[in-house]
């Protein structure tokens, strides 16, 4: 039975990669597999491009039938292309809004040029981020006139108390109204993109510029920024290490977590399985 083309959506951290930040031998095996068999891949993360594309090159992700969807959907990177093939940006005068409350509040804030990160101030949580997701970072006077164009996203984040973004959240909600959407990519890291933008949004748009019926595309994930894309997909697979929340958004239950390759089981049973039968849903 001929196997007809599928696209896997998979988030990185908490889902392709362990708690290490690898990717384990199954996974790419099985990734590998489903590229041979005609499937696409696309990394899909809320990571900043230049750090989805380095991600990308080094998982082995960065060829023809690779894709990469970086800032939460904001932008989708096509390797075969090497180049950005979607992309929504919102005006950087907005950057103030942000910047200028989260200081007072005493929070770290960051956003993206090109090539890395931008923030005004070096802390402790700027020099973190950077080791972890390896991307550089520059120190400038003003944001708004350090960037050559209109950014993708912002960031605030505090490693030590969750419960001071809550009400930072609640705090810029009236100043952002029509112009940002807020929501947590983890538990430190409070986001902020041009309204609209998610990783389900993304996974429609790309759907429709490879002209691949919504109805074989699968995603992977465990976080709340993931949800729009679980709900999306037609098979919405949450990763077993996820918070309860999270799980009652997709039709499958990874059996294997992040550190024991729940992205291979998933590709086995949905993308390289000739049934390729697509679990109901809640409700259906």
């Amino acid at each position: 039975m001929k196997i007809k083309e599928k696209i896997l959506f998979t988030d990185l951290d908490g889902t392709l990669l362990d708690d290490q930040k690898n990717i384990s031998r199954e996974n790419i095996e099985n990734i590998e597999t489903a590229l041979r068999g005609g499937h696409k891949i696309v990394v899909t993360t809320g990571r900043p491009l230049v750090s989805a594309i380095a991600q990308s090159k080094s998982l082995g992700l960065a060829h023809e039938g690779c894709y990469a969807i970086a800032f939460n959907g904001s932008c989708i990177y096509d390797f075969s292309k090497n180049k950005v093939v979607y992309s929504v940006q919102f005006p950087r005068e907005y950057l103030r809004i942000v910047f200028d409350e989260a200081h007072k509040a005493g929070l770290h804030v960051q956003t993206y040029c090109d090539h890395g990160i931008l923030s005004e101030r070096e802390n402790e949580s700027l020099k973190r981020y950077s080791q972890v997701t390896k991307v550089s970072y520059e120190i400038v006077d003003d944001v708004t006139t350090a960037l050559d164009s209109d950014p993708y996203k912002i960031i605030v984040m505090d490693y030590h108390d969750k419960n001071r973004l809550y009400d930072f959240q609640d705090h810029i909600a009236p100043m952002i109204e029509g112009k940002l959407q807020s929501f947590f990519s983890c538990d430190w890291y409070l986001e902020f993109t041009a309204p609209g933008i998610s990783k389900g949004n993304a996974v429609r748009h790309l759907c429709q510029i490879l002209d691949i019926p919504l109805e074989n595309s699968v995603a992977v994930g465990d976080a709340e920024n993931d949800i729009a894309m679980l709900d999306t997909a037609a098979v919405g697979a949450v990763m077993s290490n996820a918070e309860n929340d999270i799980k009652q958004h997709g039709n499958y239950i990874t059996e294997a977590d992040n550190n024991h390759s729940g992205v291979a089981e998933v590709i086995r049973k949905f993308i390289l399985s000739p049934s390729n039968e697509t679990p109901r849903r809640s409700g259906q």
